[in-house]
């Protein structure tokens, strides 16, 4: 089992935590089945199971009987059930003495990444005597935290992510000097192949976006829709990868360009407002880290998001200041929302995260971001930081 139980029952200590209680049905919670080793364990899971690891004393579960291995690599005892009154049971039997669980549930689906486990299920536990609270900061500690080795990686699959944007660049200037064009889809498909020939792998294709497709934050140019770039136009990339190796973990860059001698005024004015956003919450990240106090996702999205609106453009702003990174580009740490969701989890020592403020128009969009990784006494921004539209001439 790659969670360690001792280590969760000192958290489940630390927070005033009776016990963590997995459960999942059919891949329901693909939390807990990651953290137990059950969804790569290639065992069939068609019925509920649950593994509860108290804060003090040995971990117990509870299997259906035509299932009865599927907890097998887990240290603690085993209890099995067939029908719906032994499941009761067993499960009333699992939770006696245990007051307040942790569960994959958000209140209010606040946090709609972490809210696995569902209603009627959360409505047994507590018809049964238990409190549940969300496990989300402990979800963060045992599948957010990198390990030096994975801190490693990201470094270096950043350093190629800015190669290949600086390579992406120096090809559009090349093609629109003195009045030529390429086109969105072109320009994809070059930095497609550079993260294969870089070693790099990621789940989708890079962000390309001239102009008003740069209004659009996930807009992919595809075969059958995409955009030529032209001279004086504004191009948006925005590109996120890992190294093809396992254990191996997320960087994830924008950076906005303009094919010209001269950014427009609007297009340097709201980029200057998401710079200012961008920096307002590193500054309050930073400042928390050598204070060694309590920050919560939601404050840093405020921080951002404040600039933002006092600088008039409430209206443009359509996402959240930042997300968690990790094997997948949006990792299960804290995010940095207060906007569409409220994640209330503080940031923990060891994970790392976006601050991407941005924002969107009719004809046009810009975008910063940077990666950060939270340390104990400090908060270090992982790359360069982009301080005005590059001019690509």
């Amino acid at each position: 089992m790659g969670l360690d139980v001792a280590a969760v029952q000192a958290a489940l200590r630390a927070d005033g935590l009776d016990g963590w209680l997995l459960y999942d049905f059919r891949g329901s919670n693909p939390i807990a089945a990651r953290l137990t080793g059950v969804a790569d364990s290639g065992k069939m899971t068609t019925r509920r199971w649950y593994y509860l690891i108290p804060a003090t004393g040995e971990p117990r579960g509870l299997v259906h009987a035509i299932e009865r291995q599927t907890l097998d690599a887990l240290p603690g005892t085993k209890t099995c059930y067939a029908g719906r009154r032994q499941l009761e049971d067993g499960l009333r039997s699992l939770l006696t003495g245990l007051p307040r669980l942790a569960m994959e549930y958000s209140p209010n689906c606040d946090i709609p990444y972490i809210s696995r486990v569902d209603g009627g299920t959360i409505e047994l536990v507590r018809q049964l005597g238990a409190d549940v609270v969300s496990s989300g900061d402990l979800i963060q500690k045992f599948e957010a935290v990198w390990s030096v080795e994975a801190l490693a990686t990201h470094r270096e699959a950043a350093g190629k992510l800015y190669k290949i944007k600086d390579r992406a660049f120096e090809t559009i200037a090349q093609w629109t000097h003195d009045g030529g064009c390429t086109t969105e889809l072109a320009i994809q498909k070059a930095m497609a192949g550079w993260f294969r020939e870089q070693g790099l792998v990621s789940d989708s294709p890079p962000v390309v976006a001239a102009e008003g497709n740069a209004g659009k934050p996930h807009y992919l140019p595809t075969a059958e829709a995409h955009r030529a770039i032209a001279p004086d136009e504004l191009v948006l990339l925005d590109l996120w990868a890992k190294l093809d190796r396992p254990g191996s973990v997320y960087a994830d860059i924008p950076w906005v360009g303009f094919t010209g001698r001269r950014v427009p005024e609007p297009y340097a004015r709201a980029f200057g407002a998401v710079r200012e956003a961008r920096d307002a919450a590193v500054g309050l990240v930073q400042a928390a880290a050598r204070e060694g106090r309590d920050l919560r996702g939601w404050e840093v999205d405020r921080a951002a998001r404040t600039v933002l609106e006092d600088a008039g453009y409430a209206a443009h702003i359509l996402h959240r200041t930042g997300h968690s990174l990790g094997e997948q580009v949006h990792g299960d740490g804290v995010h940095m929302d207060d906007y569409e969701t409220h994640d209330a989890r503080r940031l923990i020592p060891g994970t790392a995260f976006t601050i991407e403020p941005g924002l969107y128009f009719e004809d046009f969009g810009v975008r910063t971001e940077i990666n950060m990784f939270f340390g104990e006494r400090d908060a270090e921004v992982t790359g360069p930081m982009q301080h005005d539209i590059v001019t690509l001439k």
